[in-house]
């Protein structure tokens, strides 16, 4: 879609091209969503494709850059001691319901900055306990968990003038067991409920609720919890008006689709 309104495109290759952004700039890599519909208060766009970050760095741990297309991500090939890494980002990456085309264009920091409660790249590393780099206009950085960056739909905990730089995640969570399940109202529709459960070395269990919900709500548990006693923890952990409500699905519907989603997790995983 033509934006009619923007005057100035600057694609950055310093960060201090990045210095400068006001309320209305929009901060764009693959652009999907800002070309997708009228941004009728933006005026001026800022590059971040030319700033030439390493997609994906293998390390100790994992650091996705933000400007990493979600096609990137899952065709990576990932170490043997991360054997449910590459079926996990399969399935968010397919969450998305967009096109090869737009997934060669779609960036992870994008998603997750967007703060739709269906965001799957935020699913994706709200559930690997992922934490952001932010790039704050003074020079510095700071870091918040993805599952907390997220504050509600289409809300974030981003300051004026911050740009998420990557996504780290540690080792130890990527050895993890993990199961995944989505739901929702259409067979292509948007997800109305995305819910991953890990399983860690130690035992312990961490399961991830979003979609269904208007911010990622996290469940950490000593152990894999009974089947028969997920929905309880859920209601204990979730208020009620945290369930989301929207044209792809009730409150009610979600809250209940979210723990039948969440029995079966827990089911395969124990």
């Amino acid at each position: 879609m033509d934006l009619n309104t923007v005057r100035e495109v600057v694609r950055a290759r310093t960060r201090g091209d990045l210095s400068v952004i006001d309320g209305g700039t929009a901060v764009v890599a693959g652009g999907t969503w800002v070309f997708s519909e009228p941004q009728v208060g933006v005026h001026r766009l800022v590059d971040l494709t030319d700033l030439g970050w390493e997609p994906v760095v293998v390390g100790e741990g994992l650091e996705i850059a933000a400007t990493c297309t979600v096609d990137t991500l899952r065709r990576m090939s990932w170490p043997p001691r991360w054997p449910d890494l590459e079926s996990l980002v399969a399935l968010c990456s397919d969450a998305l319901l967009a096109s090869f085309k737009v997934q060669q264009f779609a960036t992870v920091g994008g998603n997750i900055a967007l703060g739709l409660p269906a965001g799957s790249m935020t699913s994706l590393c709200s559930a690997l306990d992922g934490v952001a780099v932010i790039w704050t206009p003074d020079g510095h950085e700071r870091r918040v968990p993805v599952a907390t960056l997220v504050t509600g739909p289409q809300r974030t905990s981003l300051a004026p003038g911050e740009v998420i730089r990557s996504i780290e995640i540690d080792d130890a969570v990527l050895r993890s067991r993990f199961a995944c399940r989505r739901m929702s109202l259409a067979p292509r529709g948007r997800s109305g409920a995305v819910v991953i459960g890990r399983r860690d070395a130690d035992g312990s269990c961490v399961l991830t609720v979003t979609a269904s919900t208007r911010r990622p709500h996290q469940l950490r548990l000593e152990a894999v919890p009974h089947a028969e006693d997920v929905a309880a923890l859920l209601d204990a952990a979730i208020p009620a008006d945290q369930w989301y409500d929207d044209v792809h699905g009730a409150p009610d519907w979600r809250r209940h689709v979210s723990g039948v989603l969440a029995q079966q997790i827990c089911e395969e995983l124990s």
